[in-house]
Parts: structure tokens; C-alpha cells; sequence
């Protein structure tokens, strides 16, 4: 239900297009410094929190976190991330299914009781450089 990442996180490469752009990722509200982050980003709904495009695994650290993807192809995209604090490669869930490490998703579209939509978390990258925010809630 929760799946945001396949079986591991793979940075894959990108195709450099004459009108790609850089995708600057800053995450906040990590509660602490233990672990990583993980977060994918998808440009299908088909393939949200299925099949990233790409997937990146980073430090935590006790403030926000900032990454950049360089030379994206022009389109939709969402981005989903989570907070893994004890390292162990995935988001941990409770009995019922619900994180119970903190999570985002871009544009903030967090569903109260259902996983979040592509619809809701899609973003247009252009020909432009472009920054985005994701706020890790726990």
C-alpha cells in the first residue's frame, strides 16, 4: 500500500536533452539526524510509487536536506520521500499499513487515510531550472 521505492534505490541516469533542467529537491522537518533519506521521483502516473524515474538516498541531517537533479527531460513529475531512520532500506509501517517513519510527498499531497495521487503530487518541469519543497511529517 505504502510502497515508494521498489527493491532498492538506484540512482538512475538521465537523458541530456537540449532543453533539460536542473530539479533542485529541498526536504524539511527531519526530527533528527539518524539515517537517510530516500526519495524517487516518478513522471507517470502509471508508475507512482511503483517505478521511480529515478531515486536518490541521502544523510539525514538535523536540518533540511538539498539535493539537485541535473539535466531533467521536460514533463510531469511527482516526488515522493521518507525519513529512514533506522537505515534499513525501507518505509516502516505500522499494523494497519500507515508510516510509521516521516514521509512526503511533493506539493505537500498527503492523503489523511490513503496513499497520495500522482494528480495531486504532479509538478511541470520545463525548460527552466526549478526548485521544489517537500516538508518530511512524522
Amino acid at each position: 500500500m505504502w510502497k515508494f521505492l521498489g527493491a532498492g534505490l538506484l540512482t538512475l541516469p538521465l537523458a541530456t536533452a537540449a532543453s533539460a533542467a536542473d530539479l533542485t529537491v529541498t526536504m524539511s522537518g527531519l526530527k533528527n539526524s539518524n539515517g537517510s533519506v530516500a526519495a524517487a521521483l516518478f513522471n507517470s502516473e502509471a508508475d507512482f510509487r511503483k517505478t521511480p524515474f529515478s531515486a536518490f538516498r541521502i544523510k539525514a541531517s538535523g536540518g533540511p536536506v538539498s539535493f539537485t537533479i541535473h539535466n531533467l527531460p521536460p514533463g510531469k513529475y511527482a516526488m515522493t520521500a521518507y525519513h529512514d531512520e533506522n537505515d534499513n532500506g525501507k518505509l516502516d509501517t505500522d499494523l494497519v499499513g500507515a508510516p510509521s517513519e516521516g514521509y512526503g510527498v511533493s506539493n505537500d499531497a498527503r492523503e489523511v487515510a490513503a496513499p497520495p495521487q500522482f494528480s495531486k503530487a504532479s509538478f511541470d518541469v520545463g525548460d527552466q531550472d526549478k526548485s521544489i519543497a517537500i516538508k518530511i511529517t512524522y
